[in-house]
């Protein structure tokens, strides 16, 4: 493991350490954690804590023990390229680091698989995710992370029209009232009035599902499957013949 490659991204000697033992042991409980560590178990909590407010470390409860495990290490690119003025490494550096990480994580990694992503920066580190795929299908949109994150959401949208990343965008109803015209490579509907409520919106992309919680916090729940992907895209294709045009 590249110790001087995490450190060079702002990780801390107890956050590599926490970092490294999760990328070898997979999904793992607080306890393996200290185990493999021996970093004091009120100490793995905060560093924990740390990763998770970063993107970089997810979360899930299994038979209500609650298990962690390193996000995509492709996050990494999304936090370098987002802190690229306060941090001593290009995006090309990461790119060479990510391979050997990726083997041990895709070895590691189960047929279903189920994240829990917390704060904005969890929030962030999904839709950087989402650059990696050509096409988002969205259902219940407000322009929630657009408002809220305005100087973030210019730079990310600048990168994802660059790369060419469609949005097929169901909107709720109320946006008509706002949306001038899709932005580029977007195309809109809106939902029936029915479907407004709750700051909430899902997010489908290559075999992931994101549910989201946009309120006054950033909460996001992700299930990674082929099948119930494939699903949510009928569920979506469903919903848009019958939504009105912009």
């Amino acid at each position: 493991m590249a110790l001087e490659f995490l450190r060079k991204i702002g990780l801390s000697d107890g956050e590599i350490k926490v970092y490294s033992s999760l990328l070898d042991l997979g999904k793992a409980p607080l306890n393996k954690i200290h185990e493999r560590t021996g970093i004091e178990r009120r100490n793995i909590y905060d560093i924990l804590n740390k990763l998770i407010e970063r993107g970089l470390v997810t979360y899930i409860k299994e038979n209500k023990k609650r298990l962690f495990e390193i996000s995509h290490p492709n996050k990494i690119i999304g936090y370098v390229e987002e802190k690229k003025h306060e941090l001593d490494i290009t995006k090309q550096e990461i790119e060479k680091e990510l391979p050997s990480i990726l083997e041990k994580y895709n070895f590691k990694k189960p047929d279903i698989n189920a994240e829990i992503f917390r704060g904005i920066e969890g929030v962030k580190a999904v839709w950087e995710d989402m650059l990696n795929h050509k096409e988002i299908y969205w259902i219940g949109s407000g322009r929630y992370v657009p408002k809220r994150l305005s100087i973030w959401f210019s730079n990310y949208n600048r990168r994802r029209v660059k790369q060419k990343v469609k949005w097929l965008n169901l909107m709720r109803n109320e946006m008509k009232k706002e949306i001038k015209k899709p932005l580029e490579f977007e195309k809109i509907k809106f939902l029936p009035k029915e479907f407004s409520g709750n700051p909430t919106a899902i997010g489908i992309y290559g075999n992931k599902i994101v549910n989201f919680l946009l309120g006054e916090d950033f909460f996001a729940f992700m299930i990674e499957n082929k099948e119930i992907a494939d699903d949510y895209r009928k569920y979506h294709s469903f919903l848009w013949n019958i939504a009105k045009n912009q």
